[in-house]
């Protein structure tokens, strides 16, 4: 996907000003509340006109106010999915979907509706009515019906947020899904980080109206100085691994940095996964240490040291390509007298990388 955005917008007494653009296959709009992000994807959308700037999605323009340009929403070709599924309560499963593949012209028509009901896992909900289906059903019935109208970008708007943990585990790998197997660009509203840290590609942050940082998630959401208050405790590292194997009730995972043991059985061997490892969680040994309970162990060296709010120190450790972040208290750093070059063990304890972490 190529989505390029710069506008300057006021809503009542709230200014957005935002700019960004990304590539990736799903790009999250992260932030707390109020900082911008249904806004803006109600702009992509053509939901709102901006008071001033320009959008463009795969070489289209949507909005150029410079020249005069404000392509109606039911011209963009874009799919939208709300927090609540508003499905139509009359009408079945398969009516639902038929709805949304009604309004796209024939010619325009690249969905296949056998395809997106096996995506979704939704076939044996076909002649089912709203009304008898869970949250987790609805919403996914809702991403089937805007699927079906061959969109050229799909925007979801804290899909999730209705749901209780239970349902949410439930939709996940079905994001996952569309975001690998789907060929249709998502732009993802979230103020949850685990649920970027799992599905995003790419994240774009905000805070107050402005984007603080965008780029590739790993990136990111190491950037601990500028999560949200209520997320800083939460960020940290993401990485790509390989199951290599079963043992002991724990998963055996390889990344570049080495072998990593988590509870569990997540994936078969073969498979790829994302891993996320809070910063928090990460202690740090000037000496292989011997005799410990942590599983996983790991050798580099410190590339980065910088200072965090409330006297914390963020560290950067590059173990042989995969870099992990390290929070720890500044009297731990100053008594370990860390410094950038300097060879160090991270240290991270199987039973905090909890099943969520793994996806």
């Amino acid at each position: 996907m190529s989505l390029s955005l710069d506008i300057r917008h006021r809503q009542g007494s709230f200014t957005l000003e935002a700019a960004f653009t990304s590539s990736g296959r799903l790009t999250a709009l992260f932030g707390p509340s109020g900082s911008g992000k249904t806004s803006i994807v109600n702009l992509i959308g053509g939901l709102i006109c901006p008071d001033e700037g320009r959008i463009e999605s795969e070489g289209r323009v949507f909005v150029d106010t410079a020249h005069g340009v404000f392509l109606p929403a039911h011209r963009r070709r874009i799919g939208y999915v709300f927090q609540d599924a508003r499905l139509f309560p009359h009408m079945s499963v398969r009516q639902n979907l038929g709805y949304g593949r009604f309004f796209t012209p024939p010619a325009e028509r690249y969905a296949d509706m056998d395809a997106v009901v096996d995506l979704l896992g939704i076939r044996e909900l076909l002649e089912r009515r709203p009304g008898n289906l869970s949250g987790g059903e609805k919403q996914r019935v809702a991403i089937g019906r805007a699927l079906a109208a061959s969109p050229r970008l799909l925007l979801m708007d804290e899909p999730l947020a209705s749901l209780d943990d239970a349902r949410k585990a439930e939709i996940l790998p079905y994001l996952e899904r569309l975001r690998d197997e789907s060929k249709v660009p998502v732009v993802y509203v979230s103020h949850a980080l685990a649920e970027v840290a799992r599905l995003a590609t790419d994240v774009v942050m905000l805070a107050e109206g402005r984007v603080t940082a965008s780029g590739p998630v790993d990136a990111v959401l190491a950037r601990l100085d500028i999560l949200p208050p209520e997320q800083e405790r939460e960020g940290g590292t993401v990485i790509e691994a390989r199951v290599v194997s079963h043992e002991g009730g724990l998963t055996v995972l390889r990344s570049a940095a080495g072998e990593w043991r988590v509870p569990g059985k997540a994936e078969s061997p073969g498979n790829r996964v994302r891993l996320r490892i809070r910063a928090r969680d990460v202690m740090i040994a000037t000496e292989r240490p011997r005799a410990i309970s942590a599983l996983n162990i790991l050798e580099g060296r410190i590339v980065g040291i910088s200072g965090l709010p409330r006297g914390d120190v963020q560290v950067g450790i590059d173990c042989a390509g995969d870099t992990i972040q390290a929070r720890i208290t500044g009297f731990s750093a100053q008594a370990l007298r860390l410094c950038p070059g300097m060879r160090v063990f991270a240290l991270v304890k199987a039973i905090s990388l909890d099943p969520g972490a793994v996806a």
